[in-house]
């Protein structure tokens, strides 16, 4: 069993949780769902103690004080400062250039939630196996409703003698009509950004596919410099880097890409209404959080985050309420995919 080496990719500007997440400190460092942040559970996930070596984290600049502050839990974990955001293609090949070329990656987003960790160590290992015969491979999350906000992955024949599948096809966002068509078939998963790749493997891809940022990130890597736990890649030379995400960069080219799938009760805490189904209800579905109060009357399926603003809500079925600071956000659940548009979430 090869030593697993966590990829912990923490970025993004957190506007579809808005006004809870903000810019200058996102969803992934934020106790959304219970006392830990999306980040520590994260680390916790991969404990020494179950074969995972320490974590290599890819965050930016300003995200950086909020990593290593919550970074208590994971012992001789290192941090590349990214000098500028260039997608998920860089970050990881960033990683990949200050790691041995046999050692495994595991590629997990900092931002999401897994109900059931046991079951996410299981996958990765398996992945991890799959990974040290020279696949590429993804987590299949199992499908559980006609999701129009994911891609998808589509399972191909078995991997002889492993859990995994080969990677049949890979399929961008679908409308709602595909989407169920996908979930009646069963062949399909969604598609959550979480990989393992061979370190080799995987920088003998993105040179095939895309030469150019395999070259300017080694590059800059060459060129970087080290202080202490942190490492700080060239950042003129990662300023030429293209911008690209591993899907269209390596993993829709391979030849070698597989999946394992994974029911791990799996939610990328993408917007309000994910949030509320990551979270325990009422018996009429409704669940309150934040440290403010909340009456709610002939209400169903209704969420409340309040950091200290009494709020009462009466008859109201499928709205998301939240109050931070002097912000306050109210949409019905069609609308939050509409939150990361307004214009106190984009001018944040």
């Amino acid at each position: 069993m090869p030593q697993i080496v966590p990829v912990i990719l923490c970025g993004g500007n957190g506007t579809r949780l808005w006004p809870r997440s903000r810019a200058e400190r996102p969803k992934p460092f934020l106790p959304l769902v219970g006392e830990t942040t999306l980040f520590e559970a994260s680390l916790a996930r991969c404990p020494a103690a179950q074969g995972f070596a320490a974590p290599v984290v890819v965050t930016g600049t300003k995200h950086l004080e909020h990593v290593e502050a919550q970074l208590a839990g994971a012992p001789g974990a290192t941090v590349i400062v990214e000098p500028a955001a260039r997608n998920t293609a860089a970050a990881i090949a960033l990683a990949a250039c200050r790691l041995p070329e046999d050692a495994v990656m595991l590629v997990c987003p900092s931002d999401h939630h897994i109900g059931r960790p046991e079951v996410f160590a299981d996958v990765a290992c398996a992945a991890a196996e799959l990974a040290a015969e020279g696949w590429l491979v993804s987590f299949g999350i199992e499908a559980t409703r006609p999701e129009t906000g994911f891609g998808y992955l589509k399972r191909g024949e078995a991997i002889e003698g492993t859990p995994g599948f080969r990677t049949a096809q890979f399929v961008e966002k679908p409308d709602f009509a595909r989407a169920q068509a996908f979930l009646e078939d069963g062949n399909y998963a969604w598609n959550g950004g979480i990989f393992a790749f061979r370190v080799g493997d995987f920088m003998a891809e993105l040179a095939a596919h895309r030469p150019a940022i395999a070259a300017k990130v080694r590059e800059a890597v060459e060129k970087g410099a080290a202080d202490g736990h942190r490492f700080h890649p060239d950042a003129a030379t990662f300023a030429d880097v293209e911008s690209d995400s591993v899907d269209y960069a390596v993993m829709e080219n391979t030849s070698r890409a597989a999946m394992v799938p994974a029911d791990m009760d799996w939610s990328d805490i993408g917007n309000w209404q994910a949030l509320h189904d990551a979270l325990d209800r009422d018996g009429s579905g409704n669940s309150v959080r934040g440290a403010g109060e909340a009456e709610l009357v002939d209400c169903t399926n209704v969420l409340v985050d309040s950091d200290g603003p009494r709020v009462s809500v009466i008859g109201l079925s499928n709205v998301v309420v939240v109050i931070d600071g002097n912000e306050v956000l109210v949409t019905t659940v069609e609308g939050v995919q509409k939150v990361g548009k307004l214009s106190g979430a984009v001018n944040q």
